[in-house]
């Protein structure tokens, strides 16, 4: 039969202790708070960035809307050491915005098509953008993770403070341990050791 030639004893810094000290207490504290803050801002700053990425996306996909544009020109073949994995290529397209007004811009078009072939491409008021608004299942996974890496960071960010307090208060402690020793170990002038 093992004996264990320790006991761990749980939450000795918050119970009446002779060998307590008052930095125990502090540093307990802490600990308690730096976990609750963490958990607090972990949440909260993950629920705001999930917001935030959502919003974002709201707003592009309600300030774009798709045209049918004409390719300017003939698209060319990037060869195959420009081969994208979309096997788009960019080329020069001219649409009518729904003001009327004629707009010329570069889009991604499918390689070898002839000039003043259709395609539909994504606009907003400044130009072409680069692919389509994000549908809701991408808005979903994208507020998901922003959310939680907002999440972990605003609750590394605070356990990493106190962490740091935690090692100013242990150092603090080792400087009054080495003191009261030092006032031990020299009643009379003189050291043991």
């Amino acid at each position: 039969m093992a004996v264990s030639g320790c006991t761990k004893v749980r939450l000795w810094r918050w119970r009446r202790n002779p060998l307590r000290r008052r930095s125990d207490v502090i540093e307990a504290w802490v600990v308690l708070c730096g976990w609750l803050l963490a958990l607090v801002g972990a949440v909260i700053g993950g629920l705001a960035a999930a917001d935030a990425v959502v919003r974002s996306a709201e707003q592009q996909r309600a300030q774009s809307h798709k045209v049918t544009a004409v390719l300017v020109r003939d698209a060319e073949d990037p060869g195959p050491a420009r081969v994208t994995t979309d096997h788009l290529v960019w080329g020069t397209v001219r649409w009518t915005d729904p003001d009327g007004a004629t707009r010329t811009d570069e889009a991604r078009v499918p390689p070898h098509m002839k000039a003043g072939g259709k395609v539909e491409v994504w606009t907003d008021r400044t130009g072409i953008l680069p692919k389509e608004p994000l549908t809701e299942t991408e808005m979903l996974l994208h507020a998901v993770a922003g959310g939680i890496l907002a999440g972990a960071g605003a609750a590394g960010l605070v356990l990493g403070s106190a962490w740091v307090v935690r090692l100013a208060i242990e150092r603090r402690r080792l400087d009054q341990w080495a003191a009261e020793w030092e006032q031990l170990d020299t009643p009379w002038g003189w050291k043991t050791g």
